[in-house]
């Protein structure tokens, strides 16, 4: 790459929402792109996350692109291995191999408001583009808390998304470390090996069971000679959850069945009463994420296993001792704590047009419109931004609404012509937060009694959509340029342009409309391979 290479557009991330971005350029006509990726493979958070019981709670017909269908997935739920696979299909079927840049890393992006245009430093050299996709997703950079004497325990110590497969834990005493969608599933896979596991869990989780099984033959052969059948199974387990939400976000008193449903769940396997009561949940259902697993609660049932109802708090050599005193000798520390979610690392890497980073300008918590732009951040657009998190259904849905905005976006820069860019008013980035934060005092992730990762420094929800993805498509449909300013290069440098209209309220629609693209059709590019589904 070249140190003056320039390009229309330049797609930051390789996972489902950078590779969606990619194809919905080439979808647009935009052929001038590049995707920048620091690893040496596509695949983003399901190329991480390798570790032992790795899936997805999500069924495998909604996660996956509408544009992109797959009839041959081989569970209900899919496994690690099985998406990352799709995903490397995705990029070979809709020809994205030229344009991704693997082992490119991003060190820094400066807005040059002379001319217009991203200014991109990467482990590889310097470029430049108009207009900037951040695709890094929120579940990319691991949280390991600091824990005193922790860098002096002579074991092993990983996060779940950094898995260490060479290390063996067989015969090995092993902590785990939280109680998240991660360690329920590593949980059951290595117990069986471990002389010994403590569990460490500061909160106890809502555990529904997993209802997976193996998609057969006659259903794969119905899905791929008549494709409309995938298309309805997917219509079906999107509305599902659409009329889900309504209990999430406005009566979460409503929730109490499925509470049960968790405790009976939990109530098959655990019958010591004492390990149930540490098990036991004191908050609302869905306040903390629900996870899904048969296996979890059958796995801290047997005799090789513990569980710490506290924190860890210090490691003294071996020991690992808990916040309310009990120590535990370990071989091997595996953090399963989450992810840098509400103050993304990336942040730290933009400086806008102002000078300062996105992390400054976040500094009070994460705001931006319709979560795709940010103020002071001019062509620069996020995919699963603020307030775009999913408490219930797939976050594929979100991600292609958004990708319509990116659509619409592209054209209104088309439209204007010559050298402009759009910067998100503030008043309009505000309007949109407010009413967003506004719909969240009554949600359950904000009355259900917990503290929860979706929630920042100062409690407020920046990660989670207070609505349905049919309400999220409807108001991403199309950029209003009444909430921007347009900005174009004249002779004292960027100014914005004379006539650009107030900012107007920045508020979502209320009909909920089906969040599948009934277009399947790639219109700018041909599959590399013929009009078959995804394998």
């Amino acid at each position: 790459m070249g140190q003056h290479e320039h390009v229309r557009v330049a797609v930051i991330g390789s996972g489902f929402g950078g590779l969606g971005a990619a194809v919905r350029l080439r979808r647009e006509g935009i052929t001038d792109f590049v995707v920048l990726e620091r690893a040496d493979s596509v695949g983003g958070t399901w190329r991480d996350n390798s570790y032992p019981g790795c899936a997805c709670d999500v069924p495998s017909h909604l996660y996956s692109f509408s544009f992109a269908p797959n009839p041959d997935w081989p569970r209900t739920f899919s496994g690690q291995q099985h998406i990352r696979a799709y995903l490397e299909h995705v990029a070979d079927t809709f020809r994205l191999r030229s344009h991704i840049r693997l082992n490119h890393e991003v060190l820094t992006m400066h807005w040059d408001k002379d001319e217009l245009r991203w200014e991109i430093e990467t482990s590889k050299g310097t470029l430049t583009a108009d207009v900037v996709v951040s695709a890094t997703g929120p579940l990319s950079d691991p949280k390991i808390p600091e824990i005193p004497g922790l860098a002096d325990f002579p074991g092993k110590v990983f996060h779940s998304s950094r898995w260490d497969h060479d290390y063996d834990l067989r015969g090995k005493r092993v902590a785990m470390i939280g109680t998240g969608a991660s360690a329920i599933q590593i949980v059951p896979s290595i117990q069986p090996e471990a002389a010994k596991l403590t569990l460490f869990q500061r909160t106890p989780p809502w555990v529904l069971p997993r209802m997976d099984r193996a998609i057969t033959g006659a259903e794969r052969w119905l899905h791929r000679r008549l494709p409309f059948t995938g298309a309805a199974r997917r219509g079906l387990l999107w509305g599902i959850r659409e009329l889900q939400v309504s209990a999430f976000t406005k009566r979460p008193n409503e929730l109490g069945l499925i509470e049960s449903i968790a405790k009976r769940n939990m109530g098959r396997s655990i019958k010591d009463p004492v390990l149930r009561g540490k098990l036991t949940p004191s908050y609302r259902i869905g306040c903390k994420r629900i996870l899904l697993s048969s296996e979890y609660y059958p796995a801290l049932a047997q005799p090789n296993v513990d569980v710490v109802a506290s924190g860890l708090a210090e490691v003294r050599g071996s020991t690992l001792v808990a916040a309310d005193g009990t120590e535990t000798e370990a071989d091997a520390i595996i953090f399963g704590t989450g992810f840098r979610v509400t103050d993304m690392p990336i942040a730290e890497r933009v400086v806008g047009a102002d000078g300062i980073t996105l992390a400054e300008a976040w500094k009070d918590g994460m705001e931006s419109l319709r979560g795709a732009t940010a103020a002071g951040f001019p062509n620069w657009m996020t995919i699963i931004g603020p307030n775009t998190g999913l408490g219930n259904s797939s976050m594929i849905l979100m991600i292609e609404s958004q990708l319509n905005y990116l659509a619409d976006y592209m054209r209104q820069l088309n439209v204007l012509g010559g050298r402009a860019a759009l910067a998100a008013r503030p008043s309009a980035v505000h309007t949109w937060n407010r009413r967003v934060q506004e719909r969240m005092e009554r949600t359950v992730w904000k009355s259900g009694g917990c503290n929860s990762w979706y929630l920042d420094a100062n409690g407020r929800n920046t990660t989670l959509w207070p609505g349905t993805t049919g309400e999220f498509r409807r108001a991403t449909r199309e950029v209003d340029l009444a909430e921007y300013e347009v900005v174009r290069v004249s002779a004292k440098g960027a100014e914005p342009a004379v006539g650009t209209e107030p900012a107007v309220d920045a508020e979502s629609g209320v009909d909920a409309e089906p969040a599948v693209d009934a277009e399947s059709a790639v219109e700018a590019v041909e599959p590399a391979e013929s009009a078959e589904a995804v394998r």
